[in-house]
């Protein structure tokens, strides 16, 4: 790495935090902390959506999805701008009646206070794991492309992010998203103009790309193995979209910082169209390597951009690139800290102490999003001691792991919006089954082996699209049969 691209990244750095001390001047409260006083125009939450969905393995995997196979990754971008319309067609709504904190304060009022502790306890659980795995996974290339070791790009992109999102709080974390998305698909937008020119001019690349069929959006086969299909595309991705950006607080946090509903309508619709632009921005930096000849067989689909990077960019540009995997990996560390610190300040010390002072919760919330943000470098150091060991697949199951609660999550929201008979103690119910049976599916393939379970083998075949669709419906066939037979026992009673 040249002087010239340490000098970009080091300007980044400098950068995002500035923007955390500029901000942190006008923290007064809690929910100026953690709702950003809810003042943020829609233009900017919706490019932080964007930024926060984006982690670093995205600007690295998915060029290699177009290196390597071709453009059908966007039925599921499809899908997700479905699910973005149902939620702002149903959700959003129930967020903006009264003060919500967080997207599990709604749930107390209809299942009461233990259904919202159990719930935000899964998101907290579910998302510090999920994304302590993702920083570790976004320091390898980092570490790549950069010669740092991996563990030093963890605690180098964790030590920065935690100090602007400490001082600056939520409207620190939107403001760094919006200049991280810049960053990054400023290198996107390079990389793709040098890669074609490499490959002889942006026609002749495209016409190679069509002739090896290349340039293909959509799969109609009916297959629930198969990764992206049009029909596995639009329904899991349209309840992946529903769950993430209707439950998940990590974006509902920033959807009720806007000004409105309607304002909030348009970030997280508008986030859905620049989501598929982005995907096809860098499934399209693929395609042009590989066009370019810079995508070798002996090269796994995560190492062609990076090595790309590292010989065809030239410097200082080369740095941008760089500097934008780090925005991507830094905005999901930011993103994470706030909605971490936001939920246990709300859900859990204000709902089981009383103290509700806003101030006093400005000064509490703090103090988590240290203790988060120091917890997630823990995490994502740890993912990389236990990986160097003999077991490295434990990162990819964790990722899953990660994924599949959000169809107990959606699940739960359908429960409490359309099912009028169930209790807390159904959507309790449904989310524990779901999370039991959901492991299975995860860990199929390989309990298959074990004698008297090869039955489980076809389960451990379902394509990862299909899992939040397959939670969804166990969380709803759980609580509505638990309700049933709550009443049928009422009744002979």
């Amino acid at each position: 790495m040249s002087p010239l691209d340490l000098g970009v990244i080091l300007a980044y750095f400098g950068l995002t935090l500035g923007i955390g001390l500029w901000i942190t001047r006008s923290q007064r409260t809690a929910r100026d902390y953690f709702l950003g006083a809810r003042d943020l125009p829609a233009w900017g939450v919706l490019l932080s959506i964007v930024a926060t969905e984006t982690s670093a393995l995205t600007v690295i995997s998915v060029p290699g999805l177009g290196a390597r196979g071709d453009l059908t990754f966007l039925q599921l971008a499809f899908g997700y701008l479905v699910g973005r319309f149902l939620v702002a067609a149903w959700l959003l709504p129930g967020y903006f009646a009264g003060e919500q904190e967080t997207a599990y304060a709604r749930l107390e009022s209809r299942f009461g206070p233990g259904t919202r502790r159990l719930i935000s306890g899964c998101f907290l659980v579910t998302r510090f794991l999920g994304d302590g795995v993702r920083i570790f996974a976004g320091a390898i290339p980092l570490a790549l492309v950069t010669g740092w070791s991996v563990p030093g790009s963890i605690v180098a992109m964790g030590g920065v992010t935690l100090v602007y999102t400490y001082v600056g709080g939520l409207k620190a974390v939107v403001w760094a998203d919006v200049v991280q998305l810049v960053v990054y698909v400023s290198g996107g937008v390079a990389a793709l103009v040098i890669a074609a020119q490499i490959a002889g001019g942006l026609g002749p690349a495209l016409d190679l790309a069509a002739a090896a069929d290349k340039l293909r959006i959509v799969n109609l086969s009916v297959s629930f193995s198969a990764t992206y299909t049009i029909l596995g595309g639009l329904v899991g991705g349209a309840l992946l979209s529903a769950a993430s950006h209707g439950t998940d607080h990590l974006i509902v946090q920033r959807l009720l910082a806007t000004r409105s509903l309607r304002d909030a309508r348009i970030a997280l619709v508008g986030s859905g169209v620049v989501v598929i632009l982005q995907f096809l921005l860098f499934l399209m930096v693929g395609v042009m390597i590989w066009a370019a000849g810079h995508a070798p067989n002996d090269l796994s689909g995560d190492e062609v951009f990076p090595r790309f990077i590292l010989s065809s960019l030239p410097s200082g540009l080369a740095g941008l690139v760089i500097a934008g995997i780090l925005a991507a990996a830094m905005s999901t560390i930011s993103s994470s800290t706030n909605a971490l610190a936001s939920s246990v300040t709300h859900d859990f010390y204000a709902s089981l102490t009383g103290k509700r002072d806003p101030e006093h919760l400005l000064v509490v919330g703090r103090r988590f999003s240290a203790l988060w943000g120091l917890g997630l470098i823990g995490a994502a150091l740890g993912f990389y001691r236990y990986a160097s060991g003999s077991d490295t697949p434990v990162v990819v199951l964790a990722l899953s792991i990660a994924s599949v609660t959000y169809g107990g999550l959606l699940g739960t929201y359908l429960l409490a919006g359309r099912w009028r008979r169930a209790t807390g103690r159904d959507a309790v119910a449904g989310t524990l089954v779901t999370l039991a049976v959901m492991l299975v599916v995860i860990f199929a393939h390989r309990l298959a082996d074990l004698p008297g379970l090869g039955w489980l083998a076809p389960v451990g075949t379902l394509a990862w699209p299909w899992y939040v669709p397959l939670g969804t419906a166990l969380t709803l066939v759980t609580g509505i049969v638990s309700s049933s037979l709550s009443r049928a026992t009422v009744a002979k009673a």
